[in-house]
This record gives structure tokens, sequence and C-alpha cells, in this order.
């Protein structure tokens, strides 16, 4: 059973995520991404350039995610950002004003910035919810536009998100198959309001196990 007090709160992230975007400013979404955990090393950002358009030096590229853990990530919560952006000779910043080259480029079509001004991309999650290890993801859509027509460049990226919590453990004793068949419909609806909980960090994982426990 789940706790009076965990109820309350799963009750009150539901009113704050259905309700929030009415009264909140638009740059209210981007501080979730604070509650993401850098997947960098665990996963790899496979950047595929798909198109160059000369007259405006603009370069499109494919961004998509291999889970290269052992662990099962939630798709919908993986972003990718645009950490720097190096020249020939593999340098971020520029030699004479030591200014990052990042900012002598436009980005197109980001789906916000970090709190240090960098670029993030929202990973569109396909037809499963999770991204099991060895998968890849769908790609998201990143356009650069190389405004000092600079002759080459490599952009990088790292990638954030989150892991599905483990599932529930099975206890002795538990109701019979027909009656945990007609508790699916509620079950997956509060795991759904759980996984939010989780990735908007009102609970952690260790308080979400302790609330599932008989």
């Amino acid at each position: 059973m789940i706790s009076p007090a965990l109820w309350f709160r799963l009750l009150i992230c539901l009113f704050l995520t259905t309700y929030a975007p009415i009264v909140m400013p638009s740059d209210a979404a981007a501080s979730g991404i604070e509650q993401l955990t850098d997947l960098t090393g665990r996963t790899s950002a496979i950047v595929t350039l798909k198109g160059r358009d000369n007259f405006t030096s603009e370069y499109r590229y494919d961004i998509s995610v291999r889970n290269h853990s052992p662990d099962t990530l939630i798709a919908d919560s993986l972003i990718v950002v645009l950490e720097k952006i190096t020249n020939l000779a593999g340098e971020e910043r520029e030699p004479l004003k030591s200014e990052p080259i990042l900012s002598r480029f436009d980005i197109l079509g980001q789906d916000g910035e970090t709190d240090d001004g960098k670029p993030y991309f929202r990973i569109p999650s396909g037809s499963s919810p999770d991204l099991v290890p060895q998968a890849e993801s769908r790609p998201a859509v990143v356009r650069i536009r190389n405004k000092d027509y600079l002759a080459v460049f490599t952009p990088s990226f790292r990638v954030y998100g989150m892991k599905r919590p483990p599932p529930e453990t099975k206890q002795p004793g538990s109701p019979s198959h027909s009656l945990g068949a007609q508790r699916v419909p509620a079950d997956r609806q509060t795991e759904k309001l759980i996984q939010l909980l989780l990735k908007k960090g009102v609970i952690t994982e260790e308080e979400w196990r302790k609330a599932m426990q008989p």
C-alpha cells in the first residue's frame, strides 16, 4: 500500500503538472533538466550530418542516443546538450579572444538552455517508453548556422536523462492473478505519477521503494 502522505504528494504533483503551464513562465520547464543525471559515458550521442546549405552555411544533424549501460532509461527524459564546438585543431576557444567558439554559431530549433547558456534538445520518444541496454533512440534534429563560415568545426554533445526505477518486488502471499489483473490500470496510472515525481525530484528512488513495500 502507498502511504497517505505519498498519495497527497502524487496529487499535488499531478495538479502542478496539469495547471502550472497556464500560470508559470515559459522558462519554468527548463528547470526540470537540473533533476536529470549526466549519462555521458554510459551512453553516447551519435552525430550524423544529414545536410548542408552552402548559401546560409547551415548544417543539419541527426543526434540519437545509444544506451551502453546495463540500466533501462526513461525514453522521454533524454536530452542532448551541445557542450562545445571545436575547430580543426581541437580547440573550443578562440586563440586570441579566448571566447568559446560555440558563441560564433547560431543554434536553431533548440528546446531550451542550461543555466550556463548551453542549448539542449529533447530526444523524441519512440514506440517504447524505455531505452533498453544497447538500444538506440530516435534522432533529434539539430541545426547549426556557421556565421563566420569556419572551414572545419565539430559539435560535441552530452547526454542527460533518468534511469527507470526497478520494478516492484513481489512479496509472498500476494493476491491471486485475477485480482492482480483487475488492478493493472490503476497500478499503471500510479506508476506514471511516481515517474513524474522522480523526474521532478519530489521523491527519491529510496522513498519510492519504501512506499511500495507492504
